[in-house]
């Protein structure tokens, strides 16, 4: 049986693409893969993403490399990465990687559209 692959729900706001990760747990590499089979795509050209994690409560390493390929990308499109309701156990793991001086995190989807302005 072929498993269900990552949800994410995409919507627009002030010349923004939003995108909620709706899967509590991005674990197995092939649900990573497909992740960013979803996301990728809507880096075309230069955009401002917010990416809301509010339904994650766990996540692996693999997850933590697709944010850094999503910044690479949205960076070389002059555009802007935001995350943004991040679970406080996830946090701690961007903390310790130092993830969370490199990444541009706010409490809620409203702050983070706020801190493009």
């Amino acid at each position: 049986m072929e498993q269900l692959k990552p949800r994410i729900s995409v919507y627009y706001a002030q010349n923004t693409t939003i995108v909620t990760l709706t899967d509590e747990k991005l674990l197995e590499d092939e649900d990573i893969k497909a992740l960013e089979d979803s996301v990728m795509p809507l880096i075309d050209g230069a955009v401002n993403i917010v990416i809301d994690f509010s339904n994650v409560q766990f996540l692996s390493s693999a997850v933590l490399g697709l944010l850094i390929r999503i910044s690479k990308k949205v960076n070389e499109n002059k555009g802007r990465l935001k995350l943004c309701c991040i679970n406080p156990k996830i946090f701690e793991i961007f903390k310790i990687t130092r993830l969370n001086e490199i990444f541009d995190i706010h409490d809620d989807a409203k702050k983070a559209l706020l801190s493009l302005k």
